[in-house]
């Protein structure tokens, strides 16, 4: 970037941060044939999951775009098959450099995993796994890797398997492949448990040479990401796991049934990673004793990632289902007490719209991270209500309270700085200096906001529907669809 901005010193450093959370305190090998640097390693940026990119696009206008294909699935015994097209949720494009060239990686509903040049649209390669992918992968560079390539890895994810069943002895949906070649280095059997799913679609977060993440068969591991650490198991080539932790009660099994489902990405704030689950729960995994030491109660279905704010927070999203009140947007304080934890409760509308019924599937994002000189802390989510909000992180109204999603206690609401009808959306909305970019059912919307948060719409792409997450790098924007298509948009 040249020229004068009005960014603060932080957005230069934030990308250094990222590379050194995903790769850990080691270096590379000097034999290493391939450079890289890390621009977006994870999904929403990197381990506290509220970095969206640099600099985001003035317009919308389409600079390429990549058929990504389409592929079957099987829903459920009752609902059958059904073909979808493109990208989901969470479906972000991981980016990096490699040699000086802009990279992309996607999981697409054709079943590859595609590594994509940045600047073209031209496919590298394909990896494919055994069903479609929905969730958005983890890169890690491996310092023990040798001149042979592998050095960057992905960690991806995809649903259980076209044909297999929770019943299946070995479940592989989750993967480590070579980032150079799209070779698979191992694979995991996400083991079946009291939940009814055994698909991979949470990013993990990798400190130094551990890996933790959330499996959508319940369960919390730590494991080794490492190739030359896997042994043969199954018939597998499977990672080394240190440890394995429920992210459910048995209580929750008799309340939820089978939907003890982890989707979300764990985040990391100070020496605890968070993490949601469809039990209901907000788990705080600490990192020196190695147990759960922290957990909020909610008990709806939650699949959006926390998110940490700049003031030690964490933000929630609560999906309307198995609670009484409204599904909506929780900051919590986790350095007290998970009773007296709650900052503010921001509660959206009820909306039937496809298997939902309202509330926050999406995570929210903040702005600090490349938040402009005089403009204020903000927060955005979107709902399946159909709107955009857009919300003031700090100094909530205590003076009318609002019920929570049990309607047991009342919590302080934030102060609304703005909201735009999007359409029911499941994607999570990206704020990049005084830019927001929003997308759903009803299309992709470029918004600019002025220091008092109100909202002007700049562009709109309507006549495509999306679940994918984007993602902005150098005034380019990167968005998946269900039209099956791969999007570049913005400058040239």
């Amino acid at each position: 970037m040249t020229g004068s901005s009005p960014f603060r010193p932080s957005v230069f450093i934030v990308p250094l941060l990222l590379l050194a959370a995903a790769a850990g305190a080691r270096t590379a090998p000097d034999s290493a044939a391939v450079t890289c640097s890390f621009c977006n390693p994870t999904f929403l940026g990197g381990v506290e999951r509220n970095f969206y990119g640099n600099l985001a696009p003035d317009s919308l206008s389409l600079r390429w775009k990549r058929y990504l294909g389409s592929g079957v699935t099987n829903i459920s015994s009752r609902k059958g098959d059904r073909v979808w097209s493109g990208s989901g949720w969470t479906g972000q494009p991981l980016l990096y450099r490699e040699n000086g060239r802009l990279m992309l990686l996607i999981g697409a509903f054709d079943y590859h995993l595609k590594k994509i040049d940045a600047d073209s649209g031209r496919v590298v390669w394909e990896y494919a796994f055994d069903d479609v992918i929905k969730g958005t992968g983890t890169l890690w560079h491996n310092p023990g890797a040798d001149s042979g390539g592998h050095s960057l890895t992905v960690l991806q994810g995809s649903r259980r398997g076209y044909g297999n069943n929770l019943y299946t002895p070995v479940v592989p949906s989750f993967r480590s492949i070579s980032c150079d070649s799209g070779a698979p280095l191992w694979q995991l059997d996400v083991w079946r448990t009291d939940s009814y799913s055994r698909d991979m679609d949470g990013s993990p977060v990798i400190i130094n040479d551990t890996a933790y993440a959330g499996l959508e068969n319940g369960m919390f591991i730590s494991f080794d990401p490492d190739p030359a650490a896997a042994a043969l198991r199954d018939g597998l080539l499977q990672p080394k796991i240190h440890q394995t932790l429920p992210l459910y009660e048995q209580a929750d099994i008799a309340a939820h049934g089978g939907n003890l489902v982890t989707e979300s990405s764990p985040c990391l704030l100070g020496r605890r990673l968070y993490i949601t689950a469809g039990s209901g729960r907000v788990y705080g995994y600490s990192l020196d004793s190695r147990t759960i030491d922290w957990e909020f109660f909610i008990g709806s279905d939650m699949d959006g990632s926390p998110v940490v704010t700049e003031d030690s927070c964490i933000l929630v999203p609560v999906e309307k289902q198995y609670i009484d009140g409204h599904g909506g947007l929780f900051k919590l304080d986790p350095s007290r007490d998970a009773g007296d934890c709650v900052e503010w409760y921001f509660p959206v509308g009820d909306r039937a719209f496809a298997s939902w019924q309202g509330g926050l599937i999406g995570s929210a994002c903040v702005n600090h991270q490349t938040k402009m000189v005089g403009y204020p802390s903000l927060a955005a989510c979107a709902g399946i209500d159909g709107y955009l909000y857009v919300l003031h992180l700090n100094d909530p109204d205590r003076t009318s309270p609002v019920k929570g999603p049990n309607l047991q206690h009342t919590y302080a609401v934030p102060r609304l700085a703005a909201k735009y009808y999007i359409g029911p959306s499941i994607s999570t909305p990206i704020m990049v200096g005084n830019k927001l970019i929003a997308a759903g059912y009803g299309g992709i919307y470029l918004f600019t906001y002025d220091t008092a948060g109100n909202l002007t719409l700049v562009d709109h792409v309507a006549g495509v529907a999306v679940e994918s997450t984007p993602v902005c790098h150098d005034r380019r924007l990167y968005i998946g669809c269900r039209d099956g298509y791969l999007y570049c948009y913005g400058n040239e």
